[in-house]
């Protein structure tokens, strides 16, 4: 005990040392040379933080130790903390004694340094003590007064701190602990800098990766929509109009005496000097002749662009010669199949005295269509001024490669030899091999990629013209539609992007049976002799009329996307991987990235709903699955109408005792629960949010499913305004209550029945009120009695017991169904008896098949306490207001994010929460259906549900609750407290307790009891009372 009072001594201490530091600091922190104190007079108003007090005892410690000032609060806030953590304390008062020179030690070391702008007095930063003492050393020192300067400022440093450290209490101990921990936290410091710096590389090459991966499938698109439209052009190109083609005739030149003279490699000469490079031979060979001119002509006089003009327009000639000397037909090669690049260069080989001249390919320009008849005018007059030359045959295809900036197939305008004299057949065609793959060409940098154009067979691709300006000599033209039918059809693939909208697999809604022969059309020819009806269901509206809305699979994946692109603004990875639309809400199933918690993407469902221009957003996992589902309201919401629920074959010819039918699902499926197995339903909501609108439909499915001898209903309404409708139905086992007294009342004697049920049950051996009810249709049926043999008593001449046998009528105990409309408003006029009535039968109440269904608009936790949320596992939330709305009467976050009007989150026994559209049902609808369970007579109300039970049912009843006990004295407790103050002639309530051992309020009430009876009198003022009985004798 003195040990722990020393250590809560040392503890306050160490907090008035604190404190102390505090203040302390607040006042040195705070100084301001122009507040008013000893020294100065001054009507500036007050800066120090403590007012007068403070600036009076600053202003002389500035004065005297400067800035050395500060070594009080230091001191002060240590030792405070060394004793409140137990650390030194007993080494304090040793160490405090040194105070004094730490303070003037480092008020010299502050004089030695040079005081900043900021500083207003004309003394240094150890005040005028500081000053004193490092003038007279440095008058002492032999050596220049800047080094000794320097020196002392060094030693002083070296000697504050370790004066400092001494008198704060550290010990050698604390020095070792001390540097230890700063090594390893720089340690640490520096392995976490080098693990984020990885982090960050990592996460930069991980970015360069990913741009780089979405500009090459943005290449890969735009490439492929070029080649699309490419082929749609050409496709819904018109044919045009060109002369007939004449047959081609290959040109034979004579070989010349003179050996023609090569292209000069050191020259630049543009494109014809390229051109050696740009063909792909099939093998090794001295580089070809590009053209054979005359000798007569001297080019290499010639400027570089006239030398090139001349070269061209050889060509040109020497190619219109050719049509006027006939050859011989030759047997035509297949063309090489090349990929992107030249068609490599094919030499006959079997002719080898014969020169073979290279093919010469060109850049194809875009021009405008040449006129047919003006070309072979131009081609005969060129024609007629040159003499034939013989040419040996080329086997090497001709290439004309496309412009890159348009298809050669729309734009191109060939200058070409002859055409053929017969169209190859199409047999032919099929047999030459065509091949599209990739080889190995070395192509320049510069050359664009091959087209369809380029595998097109050799024997039908025409030479092209050498185009160095835009100006040159017109010449025939190939027919483009001949080019284009023997052009391959090459399909262009298309990327087919996954589509992630999935409508769920929504089953038909079968019609009940009820509901098949309500749409038969039947014939009567006789009265029903039923003595009750269920409502029919065309009271109720069609979901006919219902407008369906329904979004195309285009706007649900452009919404995907644009959530992703939301969620990634927010730093969530993950993907869209399904979109489930609804008939109200779209669910998004989102398949996070690893390592990606749930909760972080819960807490951005008002982000994801502003980002998402949507009222609302729900985001929360989906049960058994690895995706979190967000939850967005559809822009037109579809109406949910009971009678599409009823209908259903789920509820019609369902197994439920009490079916529910709450609504639908997100996926539009209807969902039914059953009363019976929940056992009973507590509902939360705020104005507004359709919870009475649910109360109603939940009553009509009782309705429509049972029969007042099967269900009977006690309705509490506090608010007399939602359930008086149904006043009058033949279900109702009283009036609809509607005063708070009554209703506690009613909760009452509902106890008192399920007590009566259990008695009786337990007379007939059974365990639940299904197997007490098939008893008594089986006694029914054989008509007979329920009988049981008890015991009333012995014989007083034989002492033997005496049995008799005790018949009861078997009568069937329908469920009992007890709906309260708001349950806040009870509580707050008989909080403790409500409460009691609700838990007793929220416990025992199943097996007698009593249910509750309550409801309330203030879901706090006065009013749903922790008592009624254990005894009710089965809760259905709409809109609330908050968060701890949410978490009151669900036990976590949601239901703040609901739409209203019936949306709904609907939790299980298990814990499962389902989001749930409700159905609507309108007042008339509400009124038609009362109207016609009213024609069948005036209901058959139960005495004493309302007026009360007897006093002594009662008093067993408020027993049973824990609410009192038996005023009349039977309780034994009361009688022996009665004789205990006969006997000790005292009375109190403590006195009581003490003897009792009960609690202060079983005392007290009966001490009360006694007074009431007259045995004690009142308490005077001093509190005792006369004991009225009189003594024993």
């Amino acid at each position: 005990m003195q040990a722990m009072i020393e250590k809560r001594g040392k503890e306050m201490i160490g907090a008035a040392l604190i404190v102390f530091g505090i203040l302390a600091a607040m006042v040195v922190g705070s100084y301001t040379p122009t507040d008013p104190s000893w020294l100065s007079a001054t009507d500036a108003p007050v800066q120090n933080m403590l007012g007068q007090m403070g600036a009076s005892i600053a202003a002389p410690l500035f004065m005297i130790v400067g800035k050395a000032a500060w070594v009080i609060p230091v001191v002060a806030f240590g030792w405070g903390v060394r004793f409140i953590l137990h650390q030194g304390a007993d080494r304090a008062l040793g160490r405090l004694i040194f105070l004094p020179i730490a303070v003037v030690v480092c008020a010299v070391y502050a004089s030695s340094l040079l005081p900043g702008a900021a500083w207003a007095h004309t003394f240094g930063l150890g005040g005028l003590f500081g000053d004193t003492v490092l003038g007279a050393f440095l008058t002492f020192l032999p050596f220049s007064a800047a080094f000794g300067l320097k020196l002392i400022a060094l030693l002083l440093a070296v000697g504050s701190i370790s004066i400092l450290g001494f008198v704060l209490g550290v010990t050698r101990y604390e020095l070792k602990e001390g540097a230890r921990f700063l090594a390893i936290g720089v340690v640490v410091t520096y392995v976490m800098a080098m693990r984020l710096i990885g982090k960050g590389a990592k996460g930069a090459v991980s970015a360069a990766g990913t741009m780089q991966a979405r500009q090459t499938e943005k290449r890969e698109a735009l490439r492929a929509e070029d080649e699309a439209r490419a082929a749609r052009r050409l496709a819904d190109e018109p044919p045009m109009s060109y002369a007939a083609p004449e047959p081609v005739q290959e040109a034979v030149f004579e070989e010349p005496e003179q050996t023609p003279a090569l292209v000069p490699e050191k020259e630049k000469i543009g494109l014809l000097a390229r051109m050696p490079s740009l063909i792909k031979r099939a093998e090794p060979l001295p580089e070809p002749e590009l053209v054979e001119y005359e000798q007569s002509e001297n080019y290499a006089q010639m400027p570089t662009d006239d030398r090139i003009k001349s070269k061209i327009s050889d060509v040109i000639k020497s190619r219109a010669r050719n049509h006027m000397v006939t050859q011989p037909p030759q047997t035509s090669h297949p063309a090489k199949a090349r990929g992107r690049g030249p068609t490599p260069l094919v030499v006959d080989t079997a002719q080898p005295n014969m020169r073979v001249e290279p093919p010469i390919s060109a850049t194809l320009i875009a021009q405008p269509a040449v006129d047919a008849a003006a070309t072979s005018g131009a081609l005969a007059f060129s024609s007629a001024r040159m003499e034939p030359v013989e040419m040996p045959p080329v086997d090497a295809p001709l290439i004309a490669e496309p412009a890159p900036q348009a298809p050669a197939f729309l734009s191109a305008s060939f200058r070409t030899q002859p055409p053929l004299e017969q169209p190859v057949p199409q047999e032919q065609m099929s047999m030459m091999p065509r091949s599209y793959g990739p080889e190995p060409v070395v192509e320049p940098a510069h050359q664009p990629e091959a087209t369809a154009f380029d595998a097109m067979p050799s024997e039908h691709l025409l030479q092209s013209e050498f185009v160095d300006k835009p100006s040159f000599e017109s010449a025939p033209v190939v027919d483009e539609l001949a080019m284009a039918s023997y052009a391959p059809v090459m399909d262009i693939p298309t990327p087919e992007s996954k589509s992630v909208v999935q409508h769920t697999p929504r089953k038909p809604v079968l019609p009940s049976t009820r509901a098949k022969a309500e749409a038969q059309p039947t014939l009567k020819f006789a009265d029903s002799a039923a003595a009750f009806e269920l409502p029919p269901l065309n009271l109720l509206e069609s979901p006919i009329e219902v407008q369906r809305h329904h979004l195309s699979d285009e706007a649900l994946e452009e919404n995907a996307r644009m959530l992703e692109a939301v969620l990634d603004d927010y730093g969530v990875k993950g993907e869209i991987v399904s979109v489930r639309p609804g008939p109200v809400v779209t669910m998004y199933e989102l398949e996070p990235a690893p390592g990606l918690k749930a909760s972080r993407v819960i807490g951005l469902s008002d982000d994801i709903a502003r980002s998402m221009s949507a009222l609302s957003a729900r985001v929360s996992t989906v049960p058994g699955r690895s995706v979190i589902g967000i939850e967005l309201p559809n822009e037109n919401r579809e109406k949910v109408v009971l009678r599409e629920i009823l209908s259903s074959r789920d509820f019609g010819d369902g197994q439920q005792k009490l079916p529910l039918a709450l609504g639908k699902d997100i996926g539009g499926d209807p969902i039914v629960a059953n009363l019976a197995k929940m056992p009973h339903l507590l509902i939360a909501g705020t104005t507004g949010s359709g919870k009475s609108v649910a109360i109603n439909t939940m009553i009509l499915s009782l309705l429509y499913k049972l029969t007042p001898e099967e269900c009977r209903l006690i309705m509490i309404d506090p608010k007399m305004l939602e359930l008086s409708v149904y006043d009058g139905i033949p279900h109702l086992l009283s009036p609809v209550v509607t005063d708070p007294k009554k209703a506690v009342v009613a909760l009452k004697w509902t106890v008192g029945e399920m007590e009566e049920r259990y008695r009786k049950m337990s007379k007939m051996g059974v365990r639940n009120i299904d197997g007490y009810n098939s008893r008594v249709d089986d006694a029914l049926k054989k008509n007979e009695m329920f009988s049981r043999t008890v015991q009333t008593g012995f014989d007083d001449e034989t002492g033997e017991p005496i049995f008799e046998t005790e018949e009861t009528q078997p009568e069937k105990m329908p469920y009992i169904v007890v709906v309260v409309d708001e349950m806040a408003d009870l509580m707050m006029v008989a909080g403790k008896e409500i409460e009691a009535c609700i838990q007793r039968l929220a416990q025992m109440a199943r097996a007698s098949g009593i249910h509750l269904i309550m409801a309330t608009q203030r879901p706090s936790v006065d009013v749903i306490t922790g008592t009624i949320k254990a005894n009710f596992p089965t809760r259905i939330s709409f809109q609330v207001t908050s968060k701890i709305d949410s978490r009151t009467i669900l036990g976590e976050m949601g239901a703040e994010q609901l739409l209203g009007m019936g949306d709904m989150l609907y939790m299980a026994g298990g814990a499962k929460i389902t989001r749930c559209h409700g159905p609507f049902v309108s007042d008339e609808e509400v009124e038609e259906i009362v109207n016609h369970l009213k024609a069948y007579g005036p209901p058959n109300y139960m005495s004493g549900v309302v007026d009360g039970p007897s006093d002594d049912t009662a008093g067993s009843i408020d027993t049973v609750l824990g609410l009192g006990g038996n005023t009349d004295g039977e309780d034994a407790l009361y009688d022996t407290a009665v004789a205990i103050v006969v006997k000790d002639r005292k009375c109190s309530t403590s006195y009581i307790q003490r003897k009792l051992a009960i609690g202060y309020n079983k005392a007290a009430r009966l001490v009360e009891q006694m007074e009431d009876q007259g045995l004690v009198s009142p308490a005077n003022h001093v509190g005792k009372r006369e004991i009225l009985v009189p003594e024993a004798q």
